[in-house]
């Protein structure tokens, strides 16, 4: 099969291919975490602001974002105001699978 490059002079975007060799992530959630990776960092990276710019709704890229976060690939963290309220949330993207401190084992010896 043939494969045919264009001249990358500007408009491109360069990635690691990690996440594009993850067996474990769908085709949707490698399009989706592609397409993040290629935005401004200022980018609405909401749920709709994600949607508005694909084909796919806001469900489906909801579980795009929710595979990506069970993989490693996005951290998200809601923001409270002042009254407790939610006011917004804080994206963490990474190329490669981030552990939390939660998903990492603990170094207390067990009990056995």
């Amino acid at each position: 099969m043939a494969i045919y490059r264009v001249e990358r002079t500007r408009d491109y975007t360069v990635m690691s291919n990690y996440h594009l060799k993850d067996r474990e992530l769908s085709l949707k959630a490698k399009g989706l975490l592609s397409m993040i990776l290629s935005l401004p960092d200022e980018w609405n990276y909401t749920l709709r602001g994600l949607a508005a710019i694909s084909k796919e709704g806001v469900d489906a890229i909801g579980s795009a974002v929710r595979e990506l976060e069970k993989a490693g690939y996005i951290i998200r963290r809601q923001l409270r105001g002042e009254k407790g309220r939610i006011s917004d949330t804080e994206y963490t993207i990474y190329e490669q699978p981030h552990k939390t401190a939660q998903d990492k084992p603990s170094d207390k010896p067990s009990d056995a």
